[in-house]
C-alpha cells in the first residue's frame, strides 16, 4: 500500500485485502500448521510450514511494515522475542552495544544476563544527551545503539536523527523501541533509524488480551553496514522460531485498525491527567513528554505528533506513599504491562523494574507509572485524588 495513503487507512487494508475465496473483508485465522504441496516443493503462495510462514502472519508483518514505512516486518510471539532475534542475526561475540540509561527492565536483562553470556558487551548511556551517546561508543567494535524514547519509565525523550548520525559514523546499526509511541505518534526510520521494535502486546494491540513483538527494517539494500539486515532476520526468526501465532497475529492486526482512534483518547486523557498531577501538593514531579517543564519537551513535539499515554511522577513523601497510592485507587488497575484501553498503575521499583535493582538502571522508589486508558478522564482524576489526598 502506497504512503500516501492515510495512517488509519494503512492500518486497516495493508496486507488484508478480502479474502479471494469468500470475500471475507476480515483475514482469516489460518489455524494450521502445515500445508498441501503440489508436488515436492510446490508451495502454494510460499506456504510449508507455519514456523516459517503463516498467511495471518504474514498479514500482520505487512501492515506493520506499512505503519512505520519500513521495508520488511516481522511478527514475534513477544517483544522480547524480537528484541534476541535481532541481536543473534546482527551481532557476534566482541561486538558492543550501548544501552539507555532508562531502558524496560526486561531489555536490560536481556543485555546484561543473556547476550552478556554470548560475548556481547553493553554500555549505559544517557539517551537524552547526545554527547553522552558519542562517548559510549567504542570505536570499531560498537555494532548497535539502543534506543528506546520515550523511555520506560521515567519517559525521557532522545533526539532520533541526531543519535542516528552518531551510529551511522560509527558503523553501528540504530534500533529505535518505539513501543510508548506507537507508529501513530512517531516515525524513528523517517529520521534515520534502520530498525523499529515494538513490544505488540501494548498499544498495538491495545487490549490487553495478547502478547507480541514485531521487528521492521527500514527501505533499501544496506542497514548500516549489513546489506542482508532483513534477510538475516528472516533467517534468524525461522530458525529460532519465536514466532506469532495466527490467532496472537489476528488479535494484533484486529488492534492495530482502531490504533490511530484510541491513541488520540489515550493522548486527550494523559494530558488532563499529567495536568491534575502537577497540581497536587503530594506530587513532586510529573514527567511527561508534553509538558513544557519536561525536559526533552522542545525534541519530543519536533519528532513526535502528540505525547503519548503513558504518565509517571514522584510523590514528596516516598516510596510508602507511591505504594500505598497504587494500593488505594479503585478504577485504575494495579498491574504490570501498559497500553490497553484500561488505566493501568504501577510501582516500577518494586514491579516492571525490580530487576534493575541494584544497577545503574535503578528507579526511584517514590516513582509511580501510570498507563492511562480511554475511560472518562474525569472518573480517573477523580479517582486518583481520592487516593493522592489520603496517602500521596
Amino acid at each position: 500500500m502506497a504512503d500516501d495513503h492515510g495512517f488509519s487507512t494503512r492500518a486497516i487494508h495493508a496486507g488484508q485485502e478480502p479474502d479471494p475465496l469468500t470475500g471475507a473483508v476480515v483475514t482469516p485465522i489460518y489455524q494450521v500448521s502445515t500445508y498441501k504441496q503440489d508436488g515436492i516443493g510446490g508451495f502454494r503462495g510460499g506456504y510449508e510450514y507455519s514456523r516459517s510462514a503463516n498467511p495471518t502472519r504474514t498479514a500482520l508483518e505487512e501492515c506493520l511494515a506499512a505503519l512505520e514505512s519500513g521495508g520488511r516486518g516481522f511478527a514475534f510471539a513477544s517483544g522480547l522475542a524480537g528484541q534476541d532475534t535481532v541481536c543473534r542475526a546482527l551481532l557476534t561475540p566482541g561486538d558492543h552495544v550501548v544501552v539507555p540509561s532508562d531502558a524496560y527492565g526486561g531489555t536490560y536483562r536481556y543485555f546484561d544476563k543473556v547476550a552478556g553470556r554470548q560475548g556481547i558487551e553493553h554500555s549505559i548511556a544517557t539517551l537524552a544527551d547526545v554527547d553522552a551517546v558519542r562517548a559510549a561508543i567504542r570505536p570499531g567494535r560498537t555494532r548497535m545503539v539502543w534506543v528506546e524514547t520515550p523511555t520506560n519509565p521515567l519517559l525521557g525523550v532522545a533526539d532520533i536523527a541526531a543519535i542516528a548520525e552518531v551510529a551511522h559514523a560509527a558503523g553501528a546499526v540504530l534500533v529505535v523501541d518505539n513501543t510508548f509511541a506507537t507508529a501513530y505518534l512517531q516515525h524513528p526510520l523517517a529520521l534515520g533509524a534502520d530498525i523499529v521494535v515494538h513490544s505488540t502486546t501494548k498499544y498495538s494491540g491495545g487490549h490487553s488480551d495478547v502478547v507480541g513483538g514485531a521487528v521492521i527494517t527500514r527501505r533499501g539494500v544496506e542497514v548500516a553496514g549489513y546489506e542482508d539486515a532483513a534477510e538475516r532476520i528472516a533467517f534468524h526468526q525461522n530458525s529460532i522460531g519465536g514466532v506469532a501465532g495466527p490467532f496472537d497475529a489476528w488479535l494484533t492486526l484486529r488492534g492495530l485498525k482502531t490504533l490511530a482512534v484510541r491513541m488520540e483518547r489515550h493522548c486527550d486523557n494523559a494530558e488532563k491527567v499529567a495536568d491534575f498531577l502537577t497540581t497536587h501538593p503530594a506530587v513532586s514531579h510529573v514527567l511527561y513528554p508534553g509538558l513544557p517543564t519536561h525536559p526533552n519537551h522542545d525534541v519530543a513535539a519536533r519528532q513526535m505528533k502528540r505525547f503519548g499515554g503513558m504518565v509517571s511522577f514522584r510523590l514528596h513523601k516516598g516510596e510508602d506513599a507511591a505504594v500505598q497510592t497504587c494500593a488505594a485507587v479503585s478504577l485504575w488497575t494495579l498491574g504490570e504491562s501498559l497500553g490497553g484501553v484500561e488505566s493501568l498503575i504501577e510501582h516500577p521499583a518494586r514491579m516492571t523494574h525490580a530487576s534493575v535493582t541494584g544497577t545503574q538502571l535503578e528507579v526511584p522508589g517514590d516513582l509511580v507509572r501510570l498507563s492511562v486508558g480511554i475511560e472518562d478522564a474525569d472518573d480517573l482524576i477523580a479517582d486518583l485524588r481520592e487516593a493522592l489526598d489520603v496517602h500521596g
